[in-house]
């Protein structure tokens, strides 16, 4: 069994919000630190070596970055400060709900989501220490349920973003990984999406993970001029890094289990 001090989920900040009283395992941190002000609450993603002040179009990945270079454990997280892992099966109300509204098409993307602005009555529901040690006895890692699309994974970022950018990333992976080609065809021709880049992962899978996952987006970057790319499209490089994560675990074909999320619409009591 990991030991617990060598377990920890870093929660990704964009701005000063409510923490949550978690388990001891989850670790704040503030994401593109570089570009904010005021930040004396939270350990920022800008010390050490660091990409914080890409955040504008990386998001979460500055803060992944800064955790995979300035620290160590046994297990890493991550996870984002409104949505955290849950192994408790999803509530009763929230399963009839899905029922009742599926046929008009209502909570078909929240699928693996709980939505609900309930802080107090869900808190004790956030994955915690000894469920994880658990789970990590029989599984190599955690990843969120995957969302089922209406359209494959493809046409999904044709209709919301620059479909070039799928091109382009497939030539930076005949380039520099071309043995990932097959995962990456399978993962835009299928309707299943691990989302937002959230995952825990045991040590020697995680490093592995890192290094692959950077490369290639460093690569993309390279190849693409940031400029281009404005309003809610800035988030580009978190956009094909969550794409990236698809393929990267569907050539490994680790022993994963895929839990639901809990989406905190508001953290207030």
């Amino acid at each position: 069994m990991v030991e617990s001090s060598r377990i920890k989920i870093y929660v990704f900040y964009y701005k000063s919000d409510y923490i949550l009283k978690t388990d001891q395992i989850y670790q704040p941190i503030m994401a593109g630190n570089a570009l904010l002000s005021g930040n004396k609450t939270i350990h920022g993603d800008d010390s050490g070596e660091n990409i914080s002040a890409k955040n504008p179009y990386y998001s979460e990945l500055t803060g992944i970055y800064w955790v995979w270079k300035n620290t160590s454990q046994d297990v890493t997280g991550s996870c984002h400060y409104r949505r955290y892992f849950t192994a408790l099966p999803e509530p009763a109300f929230y399963k009839l709900k899905r029922i009742l509204y599926y046929p008009l098409g209502i909570y078909k993307k929240r699928w693996g989501l709980i939505y609900t602005e309930k802080v107090d009555r869900f808190l004790h529901r956030i994955l915690n220490r000894e469920q994880l040690e658990n789970l990590l006895l029989q599984y190599d890692g955690v990843l969120p349920q995957a969302r089922k699309l209406r359209y494959t994974v493809e046409t999904h970022y044709r209709r919301h973003h620059n479909i070039n950018d799928l091109k382009i990333l497939e030539d930076v992976l005949v380039d520099l990984y071309p043995e990932y080609l097959d995962a990456y065809h399978l993962i835009l021709k299928g309707k299943r999406l691990y989302a937002n880049n959230m995952f825990i992962l045991k040590d020697i899978n995680y490093q592995e993970f890192m290094n692959w996952w950077f490369n290639v987006i460093f690569e993309f970057e390279n190849r693409i001029d940031l400029n281009n790319y404005t309003g809610y499209q800035k988030r580009i490089i978190g956009f094909i890094a969550e794409r990236l994560l698809n393929v990267w675990f569907e050539k490994k074909q680790l022993n994963c289990v895929e839990l639901p999320v809990i989406y905190f619409k508001r953290l207030k009591f």
